[in-house]
């Protein structure tokens, strides 16, 4: 079994591209790093020499130097250590931040499919803790191979000095302990750490899925089984462990014999060689007792092996994230068309014979036809799960259109970068993401420029006065991940102020006003309307008797309102008075609600 696959060798060297590590610090805490084990050697040796030339009682003076020597080499020894570390971890750390910025601007501009196809707790294992796997290359895989081959050269060179035969059984040890063990043991460690970390990654998407999708577990009654998915994962993660640590106590075994046999070849060497009278016995001291120290270095390579393996998975993992560009400019958004200049100011989304759909997905709706300008508002209705997020997330050129034209002022939006029409399409939706921060840096999201007394309006605006006005510290409040501690319709309100906060003319909106009570419901969708009246605004709800708002509603159903058969289409489309005249359907679903 190979250590690394092509793609995961490949996948390692793109990703340390984007680290940009410092050459110059990185070479100055391999060299530090080097001194630091080269006085733990010398130490060793300079003991030995000190202890077998003390029993031979020499003149004080004699030992002197070696017993300075020692002291130096005792302190130098942890000094250097100490700022070995420092360096290498600052060359980590800043490599982390490089790669994890290279990524955000590689996911801002990629296909946002492949973003919003991941379960949350698979992102955040990639941009977490695979991040810190490529970043740890450096400091314990990269680096300690270096130390191991420098010191161990050195020390072998030092030894053949003394005795020829002796270096060369030390070479022979440190290679067994520094190249071949750890390549036996990583063999070994592969598939448990490939194990792992798909484990770890099981682990974070079924967590996030119990904490995130409790209520709804709970209801359907798939608690049980989402516990025994979590529980299956930590069983994997506890099984990996035990074959990492089963190949760890082999590759240990492996570093400990090489030392013994070190010192035993060094004996044999070297007490025939007194005998002979070609070497003294304060030097058979000091072949002898310097290869307990000189496995220092080598003793890391099996922990770096493993670094190696880890990083590799990790890396490939991030580049299956992302694909294999580059977050630079590529041809293809060379290609792209910018956004049409009057886009900014009088907006034309136009959808005709409009297909939707998830990548590799099957078609949800088709045959749709919309125009959103500024001024007009459409309702979309429908049952739940028919493709009305989706429509949505398309419209906002989140995810690419199955069929059909989806333009902006005549020009085909997935030609437009991104980051150019997001500034024109505003999307808001039923589960966007509330940060661990202020209320009032919540709302910048929106936008950067926005005035904590224009941030109280708004909130105002939704009905969070009172509310801002109970906390400690106001808007500067912080709120926890997710909205940890905010009500159901808190949330939903904060959502519309911050959509609101936007300076999009066009704001798509998906179930503003879920989790209110029916009164609080049509209310904010009013105020919306009311305060977005010179936006073009597209909203999906399920709520009905607030769409006298409406310009049009459009109402998609399946075809012999079967949900079996796909896909959807649209069924009915005009006013709220045009639709209880003639429709059937929306008249009962409006009696339903009313009640």
């Amino acid at each position: 079994m190979r250590i690394l696959t092509s793609e995961e060798a490949s996948s390692l060297r793109w990703a340390l591209s984007l680290l940009r590590v410092d050459k110059w610090r990185f070479i100055s805490a391999l060299l530090l790093a080097s001194l630091g084990i080269g006085s733990s050697i010398a130490l060793g040796a300079t003991s030995a020499w000190l202890i077998a030339r003390a029993s031979q009682m020499p003149p004080v003076l004699v030992l002197s130097v070696a017993a300075t020597s020692v002291r130096l080499f005792g302190v130098s020894r942890a000094l250097l250590r100490y700022v070995q570390r420092l360096i290498s971890h600052r060359v980590a750390l800043e490599g982390m931040d490089h790669l994890r910025l290279s990524l955000y601007d590689a996911l801002a501009s990629s296909d946002l499919g492949r973003v919003i196809s991941l379960r949350r707790g698979d992102l955040l294992a990639r941009m977490g803790s695979d991040v810190d796997e490529v970043g740890d290359f450096i400091v314990k895989s990269v680096l300690p191979a270096g130390v191991a081959a420098i010191v161990g050269c050195a020390t072998v060179g030092a030894l053949a000095l003394l005795s020829p035969g002796a270096a060369v059984i030390l070479a022979l040890c440190l290679i067994l302990s520094g190249i071949v063990a750890p390549v036996i043991t990583a063999r070994a460690q592969r598939a448990a750490q490939v194990e792992g970390i798909q484990a770890r990654a099981a682990l974070s998407s079924s967590l996030v899925t119990l904490i995130d999708g409790y209520d709804e577990l709970a209801i359907n009654g798939l608690i049980d089984r989402a516990r025994g998915e979590f529980e299956r994962s930590e069983d994997d993660i506890e099984s990996s462990r035990r074959g990492a640590a089963r190949a760890s106590a082999w590759a240990q075994f492996i570093d400990r014999a090489s030392m013994g046999l070190a010192v035993v070849g060094a004996l044999l060497v070297g007490v025939p060689s007194v005998q002979a009278q070609i070497l003294s016995a304060v030097a058979l001291a000091v072949i002898t007792l310097t290869p307990l120290s000189s496995f220092e270095a080598s003793a890391q390579m099996n922990s770096a092996m493993a670094q190696l393996v880890r990083s590799a998975q990790a890396a490939l993992r991030i580049r299956e994230l992302i694909g294999s560009e580059a977050p630079t400019t590529t041809a293809s958004k060379i290609a792209q068309t910018p956004l049409p200049e009057d886009a900014t100011h009088h907006p034309n989304l136009q959808a005709s014979d409009l297909a939707i759909g998830w990548p590799d997905g099957p078609l949800l709706v088709e045959n749709l036809n919309l125009d959103v300008v500024p001024g007009r508002c459409i309702a979309i209705v429908g049952p739940s799960g028919i493709g009305k997020t989706t429509l949505l997330n398309t419209l906002a050129g989140l995810i690419p259109a199955r069929g059909g034209q989806l333009t902006l002022n005549g020009v085909p939006l997935r030609d437009i970068p991104h980051e150019e029409s997001a500034s024109v399409i505003q999307v808001t939706a039923e589960d966007a993401h509330i940060f661990a921060t202020s209320i009032y840096e919540n709302l910048r999201v929106a936008r950067a420029d926005l005035s904590k007394e224009e941030a109280q309006e708004f909130l105002s605006t939704v009905g969070l006065k009172d509310w801002c006005a109970s906390l400690p510290q106001g808007i500067d409040t912080v709120i926890g991940a997710g909205a940890t501690g905010v009500s159901g319709g808190e949330r939903r309100r904060l959502l519309a102020a911050r959509a609101l906060a936007s300076h999009a003319p066009i704001m798509l909106l998906d179930e503003a006003s879920e989790h209110l009570d029916p009164h609080s419901a049509d209310t904010l969708m009013r105020t919306i309307r009311a305060h977005a009246v010179n936006k073009g605004l597209v909203i999906v709800t399920h709520r009905l008797s607030a769409l006298d708002i409406a310009d049009e509603i459009i109402l998609m159903g399946y075809p012999h309102d079967d949900p079996r058969l796909r896909p959807a289409r649209i069924v009915e489309r005009g006013t709220r008075d045009e639709l209880i005249a003639r429709s059937e359907a929306f008249r009962w679903a409006l009696k339903q609600e009313e009640e």
